[in-house]
């Protein structure tokens, strides 16, 4: 493949298709494949301390206008800048929209390949099953397969490729999408007070962006230390909201060189900056290189929900000058 091809498949989002990684983990023995293989892992620290974890941040407190509010929202901008990363609990997502969306995700990854093929991506296209982006036959692989949908805005829907089984998919994903977007209006406005800018027009600036959806599914893989989940990477987005399926983890972050292992808390929202927020606060808020590892007996899953703004530009600051982004 020439290097144009591959550069048009990175910008629009296409991708080469490649066998089931579910199907293929059921059924290897002996060697991994060799694009599966990462070297480089076996030179790489991960960090053991337990004790050295992301930020906790409590929503219920940043919408209480008291001492304490003062006090989560240094915490959170605290944890905006140097971690890029922090986890939301109290966040107002009641439990049972969350459960179902992570009851019917499980179900949909336990269909036969033959049922989940019908919602396959095609090619130069994002929305629909399989892998994450593969843009050459050289290209290291992730050791995962994925539903990736756009959720909103509402009209861009590619339907075709929201599963029909289980029944309840649809409607699921539909009800989570919309809690999802009180949740990011909400701590896009805590943010920008942090930030001293007007946080109307920042909040505005996603009111018509694009949400999309990828439902991640690793297989167990017995020569885990040889595999990634998922490539290091930063989110290109403004804002991404992770929700743990199970209780297996995976999730590394990478802080001052090495990879950081994350325990979700239960119940709580994994949230990252991406590359559209740290541009817009000029550089203030960080996004920071995360990965995926998988375990050695286990299957993982995570829902991971993206925020992108719909125009990225100047934001006033609340002494009227502008901020440049």
């Amino acid at each position: 493949m020439g290097s144009e091809e591959i550069i048009t498949r990175m910008a629009i989002g296409g991708s080469l298709p490649f066998a089931n990684v579910q199907a293929l983990a059921s059924t290897y023995s002996g060697d991994i494949p060799l694009r599966f293989v990462r070297p480089e892992l076996h030179s790489e620290e991960v960090l053991v301390d337990e004790t050295l974890q992301i930020p906790t941040i409590d929503m219920r407190k940043l919408m209480v206008d008291d001492d304490d509010d003062d006090d989560e929202m240094g915490k959170l901008h605290l944890a905006c800048k140097e971690w890029g990363f922090f986890q939301l609990i109290n966040h107002g997502v009641p439990e049972a929209v969350v459960e179902k969306i992570k009851a019917d995700v499980q179900e949909f990854f336990k269909l036969p390949l033959e049922q989940k093929n019908a919602y396959a991506k095609q090619p130069n296209a994002m929305d629909g099953y399989g892998q994450n982006l593969v843009v050459s036959e050289d290209q290291k692989l992730d050791w995962a397969d994925m539903l990736f949908l756009q959720t909103l805005p509402t009209p861009e829907r590619k339907r075709r490729f929201w599963p029909e089984e289980p029944t309840s998919f649809r409607e699921t994903l539909d009800k989570y999408s919309l809690e999802l977007v009180k949740v990011l209006n909400s701590l896009l406005k805590l943010m920008a007070k942090n930030l001293a800018i007007n946080p109307e027009q920042f909040a505005n600036m996603f009111e018509d962006g694009r949400q999309s959806v990828k439902m991640n599914y690793y297989p167990p893989c017995e020569q885990a230390s040889k595999v990634l989940g998922l490539t290091p990477h930063s989110d290109l987005g403004g804002l991404t909201l992770l929700v743990q399926v199970n209780e297996v983890q995976g999730l590394q972050i990478k802080r001052n060189g090495k990879w950081i292992p994350i325990r979700p808390l239960p119940g709580a929202f994994i949230v990252n900056i991406g590359d559209d927020i740290e541009k817009l606060s000029n550089g203030e808020y960080k996004s920071i290189e995360h990965r995926a590892v998988v375990d050695p007996e286990k299957e993982r899953l995570s829902i991971a929900a993206f925020h992108s703004p719909s125009i990225i530009g100047p934001l006033t600051k609340e002494n009227g000058a502008k901020n440049k982004s």
